[in-house]
């Protein structure tokens, strides 16, 4: 069974997601990795997401205004153990879920070209590939999609 909890940053489960994000993140953008770790800070995030699949630690993701109507979905990650296991569409559908329930219109994020998964998983839950947007502009790394959260 996939259990959700709905938290912030200070989260202790959180941070250590995040962390385990941080190194394999690390390892696939190589040097890029420090231009993007500067926009993946946690602290103060208000809207975090940490499931488990019965009492194992295995995922976690994050909201993040981006604009009055926007929310930025932020620290996606699904442990290498709990993969392929409807874990990560399960978190986003919650990220969304939550997003709606404070009256945003619609949610936006940014992968890396090198995480094909994360690429797959986006557009099977009905993201849209979109131009990328703020500091992802012009980075030839970065994919970006935006997903309208009533239609």
């Amino acid at each position: 069974m996939i259990n959700i909890i709905r938290t912030s940053s200070d989260n202790p489960d959180f941070i250590r997601l995040v962390k385990s994000l941080d190194a394999e993140l690390a390892e696939r953008d190589g040097i890029e990795h420090s231009f993007y770790k500067q926009f993946n800070q946690i602290e103060n995030l208000k809207y975090c997401i940490v499931a488990y699949a019965d009492i194992v630690l295995a995922g976690c993701g994050a909201l993040k205004e981006y604009a009055p109507e926007t929310m930025e979905i932020k620290r996606m990650f699904t442990s290498p153990s709990s993969r392929n296991k409807g874990i990560g569409s399960k978190i986003l559908a919650t990220l969304e879920e939550w997003a709606r329930e404070l009256s945003y219109e619609k949610c936006i994020l940014e992968t890396g070209k090198k995480q094909p998964e994360a690429i797959r998983l986006y557009e099977k839950c009905g993201y849209l590939q979109i131009p990328n947007y703020g500091q992802y502009a012009g980075v030839e790394n970065s994919i970006c999609f935006e997903k309208k959260l009533y239609e």
